[in-house]
């Protein structure tokens, strides 16, 4: 099809405008015959455009398909008017400033801050392709750095404008891109100085133009360089041609350089160099435009000072630089004048008045001679063959020299600090690549163009010879990796250009020729270059004058004035000035300045040296190009031969490089945000080469769709039965086979489809005519359907309506007949009415006087009848009186005489039968009947024997048959059991013979272990008794702490005792209904406090349930077996209804508590006051059986009285003492007391048997012997005392008295330390034997709990065996605990019983082994201790304080066991947090022991541990989790144990007496929580990193519903891709937290913030993707978000539903985002709309709206002023302060929601810890 055929009615085209350039319009009839007749679509307008030639048809206007893509070579009608308006409506409609023009980046100036620059931007361009976002400058430079990466290949950026367009932002945002992305934490911190160098230069190089308020005014060339890591290593720069003649000239609306203005605003700061207002100067005031709108001086000037320092410029070096500029400015107010001596102005030469003020300044701030200064600036020396001439010069001149000075200062001092900069971002780190960034003025042509836009334009002419090459190389490339057939494509070549220029007869040549010649003008080089220059074809002579010249450039014609072409040339300052300025005395920075000119000038050394792997860059010297150097001999080089040389350097470079293209474009000269003035657009589209990259790729194929996007999109073109899903590249070639018939028209690639201009816009509209085509059938079918449906409805309509009409007139005339009969019935009936009355009244008359008559004699008959009837009866009732009467006197006298006529015949009778029953007959009689039935039955019995005998051999016969029938069936299963037993007993045989050899095997095996048992059992037995003697050390260190216990115990049971007080009273008086049940109580306690209980102790249920009431309870752990543990069962006991059978109603449960607790309280006093009472009473026993035992001596008995009633009367004293103490605690003080008392009687009395030891040594057995000898010794032991008196010791028998006195007492002490032995030995065996059923029952009770606590309760049966078996362990556990304390006390009674025996053996008693004759002998001190002394061993376990004591020199081997080798399977099997708990323990021992510097060094080493296993670990979530937890732990038992109250509130007695005592962990505590903080992070950053590949297949790109998105659809996803992959990583990473035991509220946290990135970042990328911008994408993503909403609602349920809901609420934003696609887009729907976008912000809605395509034309389109609208309710709602707020455009992804560590006590005893086998702790660390 030819182009012209395109050309039809409907068809849309583009007309040229004066103003705008290129308007739209339409075809209005097909075209014919040179004319085509065309309607402006905006006024209406009919035009006739005639056509001269068919090859210059209007441009086509695309298709809306393509209208607003982000590459302009996408489009399908490549051309001038439609980049331009693609441009436009990226700009204007969609507020979109970057678009692609293929890999050219156009940027326009949007003159407005926008928010699409924040670290979010930068986080989502990072690693994604050029394309698969919206355009953006952080594309370009994640394209750099990924080539970087990739290739290994220097790359750079080009950023290219004209003055205004925003070269400067986009290169400090692409240099911004590449500090973020390749940031090295080093400490010189490069990229903070890369970007600090940004100010600086802004500051120093660029001013306010009439086009640009921050117009940069050089050229500068910045090298990022990275390592081999491709981090940032360094960085330098280089500048080009400074605008240096801005400093002594602005034109009008312009200002000078900023820093001359930041320096005028800080002037109060600085006063030494006395400055002024701007106004004030002649350097700053001629723009007449000092201001920048939005711009503060002050605070840019603080700045840049920042700036300076961040870079290394030393405060000196600061404030001899602002000196300099401050001397600058003086120096262009020192006012020059003619001399005043003289008369003629124009003669005379220029004067300056001593006086100057400012020629004072500036010599003062300088240190130079004022007179040489003023001397020089205005003479001039002048060198002739023969002498050197002073001569005065004229004002003008003398001006010029001034300015040029003040220009040559200035470019010094901007090379130097160029030179500071780059001698700042030098590192000595390895420089492997780097990155380029080139901010280069772009072409200009004004309408005076001088030397400036010259070399301007020049570097503008070799930069776009570089870029139409490289561009078409890429284009070359792109044919050729696609296996295309192509043609050589032809693009301009701007190399005559440049020959002009650069040739050694050119431009250039000749300029520096010119200025070499003494008497050299600017008219004699422009003569110069008409008359050698005339045969380049790019040269031109101007039509008038010969002062300019034109020279034909890629983008436009320019015409050059040569005015003040030499001057800018050579660049030329006063040698005499120069050297009065270099002796400046008071500004170091001078010579410095200067001095490195000369440097420059005498070995051409460059500030910044290229990178060592450049070898293409030649060897020309790379300062800073603002000051051109000497050549070597001596000449000073020219600027422009200086500017060339190095422009080639600069593009040797770019050479070596992969160069990237940013083309900035200035959209009006008003600085108008968003506004597009097409004609200046235009002018720069041509400059900056973009309209040249689309006429190449235009040459070619310029439309390039994807195989599967084209089948996707064109499958319409082709028939249903020649679709082939499996073969698209070959329906692809089916379908254009069909419709382009030019086989020239297009090409297949290897994966694309390329088409030439105008082809995918054809097939548009052949797709666009098809589907009108079937809209069109589809609209007959729909509105058939509509017709018949409206047709059949009227017909039943009408049918209805006649049915109506007839029913109507049908009821109205049967109402008619009706209403007749009704009248003609109501006349009859009426008629009826009326007869019938008249003859009721007649008949009523009659009946009324018959009835009167007839009445009348009727009542006469009747009075008579009734007077008849009562005469009747009254003779009825006489007669009947009268005959009853006869009767009654007959039957009486009848009956009389009957029963004398039978009384007389009884007794006749009777007398008869008494006589005949006397009579033998009358027996005889009787027994007859009986002696008949006798014989009759002695018949029958002999029948019956007879019979019987004949039976019996038959019976006999029988019973031998059936007992050979029951013989032979025994036989028969006998022989079958024998059978069957035979195998049994073989397969026996050979089973017994196979557990035979396994027994011997066994035995062989038991021996062996036996060895090995008893060998362990020696090796035990050494480690036992060596830990015994370990333990009776550490007992006495104990002893004082056991005190500290006994006391803080008595305190805590008063405490408690009065807080049950308190309970008491308030449940009292808030339980009514139990006060009587409470004043029982009550009387019983004191009852029981005051009599003494009985000895029996029975266990009651509330003694069970509640024995934990002052004891340390524990939660179930599980079965993990690390500890052993017990739940409280108080919670059960209270759940039960103890009221079940009462009749008053069910009891609340808080009153059986109170209930519970009360009689728990009293059985533990009856408890010890049974206790007591019985050792009382055994005391009183006692007492009385010696006070009842016979006296044997007078004397003795006489002692033994009163010892006994001393002792008495101290034994009552004490059971009193005993008696009133209500409570264990005082119990056993008073016990403790008693036992004291006693052992000092026994040491007193001990003393006594010593002394009469030594007196009866040698006793014989007669008493007479015995007393003379002991008499012989006493007096012999007291001569020494008594002297010659010593029969008084002795008199009147006194020592044998004493002696026998003595024996009674000892013989008293033996049967009292017998009885008390056996008491105690009673005690032992009952407790022993109580142990060992404790034993037994806790063994039962930890197999339950291990079996059935550790599964969930299935019904209320199991929950309720599960309560039950938590309350008996309870029980088990409290009784072993009482087991304990009795072991206790039975071991110190032992110790006071053995210290008794030694006593009384030193007192000479030695028949005391009968004493220790018992079950349970004392055992010794080095007793070994046997195996099977089981209890003895567990209540050594049970002594644990809770701590692990370790050497300073295992430290190491304890962290990597505990910390660094530890896995999570190993983990998952001990008790959650256990190292947390080990590490506590061991701060616990150091505490105790007061180690300080251990306990530093331990926490430090924690730390460390810790994170280097993470660091190890740093991609393992379930290293994460585990460590999470375990600091989490470990910061709780420090707040726990800490002894702050306000952690205490939950802990029990025991955890209370465990807090640390010395240490203040506070700081470390702190420590801890950020170490925690960091983990947690840490977990989320690598969950992040985890979902973060998986958030855009899942959500964005995976479909449900294939084909649904549109034409730009992604590819297929791979199977499990999807949600389902998605999900699987939440369930995985929510298990890891769950299995290790994080926190729940941790747990909902991280998963909140989990899902908040999810949702920032679909959103972000759904904000940059305009792909995903349309309704099917929208339909899709909602579904996809939907499986999330979901996975949270199950899986997170368990956290509850606040939760649940705070975390779908962090998903709002993406999922309002896409309902915003999916709504409708109606100006009447914008309220809805601004109410559904609650979550999103105004830009946010505004940058979807404006990214939203409609896939099919049919689809409706977002208008301006919906999008308007929708923007401005959104500000209304957000209020006044909103526009004060920054906005960003994308979520901030990096956002971390703010986390506490709740307080989380744990209620595991320390001391039940065990040290599992697996962590591999044995032997260092030891339980305390």
């Amino acid at each position: 099809m030819t182009t012209k055929e395109l050309y039809t009615k409907g068809a849309r085209i583009w007309v040229e405008h004066p103003e705008k350039v290129w308007e739209s319009a339409t075809v209005s009839a097909d075209y014919r015959s040179g004319v085509l007749i065309a309607k402006l679509d905006q006024t209406g307008e009919i035009r006739q455009i005639k056509i001269k030639d068919e090859n210059q048809m209007p441009p086509l206007r695309n298709p809306s398909l393509l209208i607003g893509q982000n590459d302009l070579t996408s489009l399908s009608y490549l051309h001038e008017p439609a980049v331009l308006h693609n441009l436009r409506v990226r700009f204007c409609d969609r507020n979109a400033i970057y678009t692609y023009c293929g890999i050219v980046l156009v940027a326009i100036n949007p003159y407005n801050e926008l928010p699409i620059y924040g670290d979010e931007t930068i986080m989502a361009y990072r690693g994604q392709s050029m394309g698969d976002l919206d355009p953006h400058i952080f594309a370009v430079s994640e394209e750099a750095y990924t080539k970087l990466e990739r290739e290994r290949r220097d790359q750079s950026i080009i950023v290219s404008g004209e003055s205004g367009a925003g070269k400067t932002v986009s290169a400090k945002y692409a240099m911004r891109y590449f500090a973020a992305v390749g940031g090295n934490a080093s400490e010189t911190q490069v990229e903070r100085k890369v970007l600090a160098s940004s100010p600086i230069m802004e500051a120093i190089g660029n001013a306010k133009t009439t086009r640009n308020d921050n117009s940069s005014r050089f050229g500068k060339f910045i090298e990022i360089h990275f390592d081999e890591l491709y981090r940032i290593s360094g960085a330098s720069m280089r500048t080009y041609l400074l605008e240096k003649s801005r400093v002594v000239y602005q034109s009008s609306g312009e200002r000078n350089y900023h820093v001359f203005y930041q320096l005028c605003a800080a002037a109060r700061s600085m006063p030494e160099l006395q400055l002024d207002h701007q106004d004030s100067f002649h350097y700053l005031n001629q723009g007449g435009s000092p201001d920048i709108d939005g711009v503060d001086d002050l605070r840019a000037f603080n700045e840049t000072k920042n700036a300076l320092t961040t870079l290394g410029v030393s405060e000196t070096e600061q404030q001899n630089m602002f000196t300099v500029l401050a001397c600058i400015l003086h120096l262009g107010n020192i006012e020059l004048t003619c001399e005043p001596d003289s008369g003629d102005v124009e003669e005379d030469g220029a004067y300056i008045d001593p006086n100057d003020k400012h020629l004072q300044i500036v010599c003062s701030l300088l240190g130079v001679a004022k007179p040489e200064l003023s001397r020089w600036l205005t003479h001039r020396r002048i060198a002739s063959a023969h002498e050197v001439i002073v001569s005065r010069m004229d004002t003008n001149r003398a001006a010029f020299a001034r300015d040029a000075l003040a220009k040559r200062m200035y470019g010094e001092m901007f090379a130097w600090l160029v030179k500071c900069v780059n001698r700042a971002l030098e590192t000595e780190q390895n420089k492997s690549h780097f990155i380029g960034v080139l901010d280069i003025y772009g072409f200009e042509t004004f309408e005076i163009n001088s030397f400036e836009q010259f070399c301007i334009n020049y570097a503008n002419e070799k930069l776009q010879q570089q870029f139409n090459s490289h561009v078409f190389k890429l284009e070359q490339d792109e044919y050729i990796k696609e296996e295309i057939s192509w043609k050589m494509i032809d693009f301009y070549d701007n190399q005559p250009c440049i020959d002009l220029i650069e040739d050694r007869l050119g431009v250039l040549a000749l300029l520096d020729e010119q200025c070499r010649v003494p008497q050299g003008s600017d008219q004699g080089f422009v003569a110069k270059l008409h008359e050698s220059c005339h045969k380049y074809p790019h040269f031109m002579k101007p039509r008038f004058g010969n002062q300019a010249f034109i020279i034909k450039h890629f983008a436009d014609n320019v015409e050059y004035q040569c005015g003040g072409f030499l001057e800018k040339n050579r660049d030329t300052v006063s040698e005499e000035q120069l050297e009065c300025i270099k002796s400046a005395t008071s500004c170091r920075l001078i010579h410095a300045m200067f001095d490195s000119d000369r440097v420059s000038e005498g070995n051409a050394t460059a500030t910044l040296p290229p990178p060592s792997r450049r070898r293409t860059t030649p060897a020309v010297p790379l300062t800073s190009l603002t000051q051109p150097p000497r050549r070597a001999s001596g000449q000073k080089q020219t600027v422009g031969a200086q500017f060339r040389a190095s422009l080639s350097a600069l593009m040797a470079t770019l050479s070596a490089t992969t160069p990237h293209y940013v083309r900035c474009i200035k959209p009006n000269d008003t600085k108008q945000p968003f506004q597009f003035h097409p004609a200046r657009a235009v002018n720069q589209l041509r400059a900056c080469g973009v309209l040249e990259t689309i006429r190449i790729s235009a040459a070619g194929f310029p439309s390039r769709w994807l195989y599967q996007d084209f089948f996707n999109r064109y499958r319409l073109l082709c028939a249903h039965k020649e679709l082939d899903r499996g073969d698209i590249k070959g329906t692809c070639r089916r379908i254009l086979a069909a419709h382009l018939k030019d086989p020239d028209k297009y090409q297949f690639g290897a994966t694309k489809i390329f088409f030439r201009a105008g082809q995918v816009a054809y097939l548009e509209k052949i797709r666009a005519d098809i589907q009108r085509l079937y809209c069109v059938r589809v609209q007959s079918c729909v509105r058939r359907f509509v017709a018949r449906r409206k047709y059949l409805r009227r017909m039943r309509a009408l049918r209805g309506l006649q049915a109506h009409c007839r029913g109507f007139l049908a009821r109205r005339k049967a109402q008619e007949v009706r209403r007749t009969r009704a009248a003609i019935k109501i006349q009859r009936y009426l008629r009826g009415w009326l007869a019938r009355r008249q003859y009721q009244k007649l008949r009523r008359l009659a009946i009324g006087l018959q009835a009167h008559a007839r009445g009348y004699l009727a009542r006469r008959l009747y009075r008579d009848a009734r007077r008849v009837k009562a005469a009747l009866t009254i003779q009825r009732y006489a007669r009947g009186y009268l005959a009853r009467k006869r009767v009654k006197a007959m039957r009486r006298g009848i009956i009389i005489a009957q029963a004398a006529v039978r009384r007389f015949l009884a007794r006749r009778l009777y007398k008869r039968l008494r006589i005949e029953a006397r009579s033998l007959d009358h027996v005889k009689t009787l027994n007859k009947g009986l002696e008949n039935k006798i014989i009759s039955l002695q018949q029958k019995l002999g029948e019956a024997q007879q019979k019987t005998k004949a039976l019996e051999p038959l019976a006999a016969q029988l019973a031998e048959a059936k007992a050979k029938l029951e013989l032979l069936r025994l036989v028969e299963i006998e022989a079958k059991t024998l059978k069957v037993s035979i195998e049994d007993k073989d397969s026996v045989i050979a089973a017994l013979q196979a557990e035979l050899a396994s027994e011997r095997d066994s035995n062989k095996q038991l021996i062996e272990e036996k060895k090995e048992i008893e060998k362990t059992y020696k090796i035990e037995r050494e480690a036992w008794e060596g830990e015994s003697e370990k333990l009776a050390n550490e007992l006495k260190s104990s002893k004082e702490q056991f005190d500290l216990a006994i006391e803080e115990r008595d305190k805590q049971h008063e405490q408690e005792k009065k807080a049950l007080s308190a309970e008491l009273e308030a449940e009292r008086q808030s339980r009514q209904k139990l006060l009587s049940t409470q004043y029982e109580l009550q009387e019983r306690l004191d009852s029981l406090q005051r009599a003494p209980a009985t000895k029996e102790h029975r266990r009651s249920l509330s003694d069970a349930s509640n024995n934990s009431q002052q004891e340390t309870t524990v939660e179930d752990d599980f079965g993990y077996g690390s500890v052993r543990s017990v739940e409280n069962s108080r919670p059960a006991l209270e759940a039960v209804n103890w009221s079940a059978g009462a009749h008053n109603g069910p009891m609340p449960i808080a009153d059986a508590g109170l209930v519970l607790r009360m009689q728990n309280r009293i059985s533990a006093l009856q408890s010890e006051l049974s206790r007591t009472t019985k050792r009382a009473s055994d005391l009183e026993e006692r007492l009385m059986n010696r006070l009842s035992s016979p006296p044997t001596n007078p004397n003795l008995d006489r002692f033994k009285v009163e010892e006994l009633e001393i002792e008495n009367k101290k034994l009552r004293e004490h059971l009193d003492r005993l008696r009133s103490a209500g409570d264990t605690t005082l119990l056993t003080k008073e016990v403790i007391d008693q036992l004291g008392i006693m052992q000092k009687e026994l040491d007193r009395r001990r003393d006594e048997c010593i002394q009469l030891k030594s007196v009866l040594t040698n006793t014989k057995p007669q008493w007479f012997q015995t007393l003379k000898n002991v008499t012989v010794n006493l007096k012999s032991l007291t001569t020494s005392s008594y002297g010659s008196d010593v029969d008084i010791v002795n008199e009147d028998g006194e020592l044998a008295t004493a002696y026998e006195t003595q024996k009674g007492i000892n013989r008293q002490l033996q049967e009292e330390l017998m009885a008390e032995k056996k008491f105690y030995s009673d005690h032992i065996s009952k407790t022993k034997a109580e142990i060992d059923r404790l034993r037994e029952e806790n063994e039962k009770y930890q197999k339950l709990l291990s079996v059935e606590l550790s599964q969930e309760p299935k019904n209320k049966q199991q929950e309720f065996a599960q309560n039950e078996i938590i309350k008996l362990a309870a029980e088990s556990l409290a009784l072993q605990e009482r087991v304990d304390k009795l072991s206790e006390s039975c071991r110190r009674y032992k110790n006071q019983i053995r210290l008794l025996v030694n006593k009384l053996r030193e007192a000479g008693i030695e028949d005391v082994s009968d004493i220790l004759e018992s079950n349970d002998a004392v055992v010794p001190q080095n007793a070994s201790l046997a195996p099977e002394i089981a209890p003895v061993t567990r209540k050594k376990e049970r002594e644990y304080l809770g701590m692990f004591e370790y050497k300073i020199q295992d430290e190491a081997k304890i962290i990597k066991k505990l910390i660094t080798d530890l896995k999570p399977r190993t983990a998952v099997t001990l008790l959650p947090g256990l190292p947390a708990y080990i590490i506590f323990m061991m701060l616990r021992h150091m505490d105790h022991v007061d180690d300080e510097p251990k306990m530093h060094q331990l926490l430090k080493a924690v730390r460390i541990g810790v994170k280097k296993t993470l660091r190890k670990r740093a991609d393992s979530v379930e290293y994460s989790a585990l460590w999470l937890a375990n600091m989490l732990r470990l910061l709780n038992n420090l707040r726990q144990y800490s002894g702050d109250a306000v952690y205490q509130k939950e802990n029990t007695p025991r955890q209370n007496q465990q807090c640390l005592r010395i240490f203040d962990l506070s700081e470390y505590r702190q420590l801890l929580s950020d170490t925690a903080v960091q983990i947690y992070q840490g977990v989320i950053t690598l969950l992040e990193r985890q979902v973060e590949r998986l958030i855009v297949g899942a959500i964005l790109e995976y479909e449900e519903i294939s084909g649904l998105s549109g034409p730009a659809r992604a590819p297929p996803s791979p199977p499990g891709a999807g949600p389902a992959r998605l999900k699987q990583e939440l369930s995985a990473a929510h298990d890891h937290l769950h299995t290790y035991h994080v926190d729940a509220s941790l747990r909902v946290m991280i998963f909140k913030q989990l899902f908040y990135y999810i949702c920032a970042y679909s959103l972000n990328q759904l904000l940059l993707r305009k792909d995903l911008c349309c309704w099917a994408k929208g339909l899709q993503i909602r579904y996809n978000i939907s499986h999330l909403e979901n996975w949270i609602k199950e899986q997170l349920a368990e956290y509850g539903q606040k939760s649940v809901d705070e975390i779908l609420s962090v998903l709002k934003p993406i999922t309002q985002a896409v309902q915003l696609l999916q709504a409708r887009k109606s100006l009447a729907d914008v309220q809805s709309t601004v109410d559904m976008c609650s979550n999103l912000t105004a830009m946010q809605v505004c940058k979807i709206l404006n990214m939203y395509t409609p896939a099919e034309d049919y689809e409706v389109k977002v208008t301006r002023e919906f999008i308007h609208e929708i923007q401005k309710k959104m500000q209304e709602k957000a209020g006044p302060n909103a526009d004060k707020e920054p906005q960003n455009l994308l979520m901030d992804s990096k956002m971390i929601f703010s986390v506490q560590f709740p307080f989380n006590p744990s209620s595991i005893r320390l001391e039940d810890i065990e040290l599992p086998d697996v962590l591999g702790l044995e032997g260092l660390l030891t339980k305390i």
